[in-house]
């Protein structure tokens, strides 16, 4: 199996790792098959920018390279361009993924939703018009 340079140098030193002490937005999901698990917290401010965001993952080094990555496209980002991640987005900025590993950036982008429809939780707003479903367990979240 092949990695590229960027998913060997997001899991070596992986980006934005650890939990935002204050955060406002936290989501966790995981992929009962293989085992990993993502965490992602966020702070999101007044404006709705993704001021600070990292991730604790218990996975494959392609499981910690994708939340890496993610929380590099979201930071600095408001809610509805984080909206738009796709897992696609988070393969191609890695320069690509063995297909057996795909899986690992689809949690990246259910955590990045997951940690949204919390904070829309939150602030008493019903996440699931604007996040979509982040159950993780229902069958629609996985036929990517």
């Amino acid at each position: 199996m092949l990695y590229s340079e960027k998913v060997m140098d997001h899991f070596t030193n992986p980006r934005n790792m650890g939990v935002v002490e204050n955060a406002n937005a936290v989501g966790q999901v995981g992929n009962a098959v293989c085992g990993d698990i993502m965490q992602m917290s966020m702070y999101i401010d007044e404006d709705g920018i993704i001021r600070d965001v990292k991730f604790k993952t218990f996975g494959c080094g392609s499981a910690i390279a994708t939340s890496s990555m993610a929380t590099e496209l979201v930071k600095g980002r408001s809610i509805e361009e984080a909206l738009t991640l796709t897992n696609k987005a988070v393969t191609e900025a890695l320069d690509g993924l063995p297909p057996q590993k795909l899986h690992c950036s689809v949690l990246a982008e259910e955590a990045i939703r997951a940690a949204l429809a919390d904070y829309y939780t939150r602030q008493g707003v019903d996440p699931e018009p604007i996040v979509g479903c982040t159950a993780g367990d229902c069958s629609c979240c996985h036929q990517h």
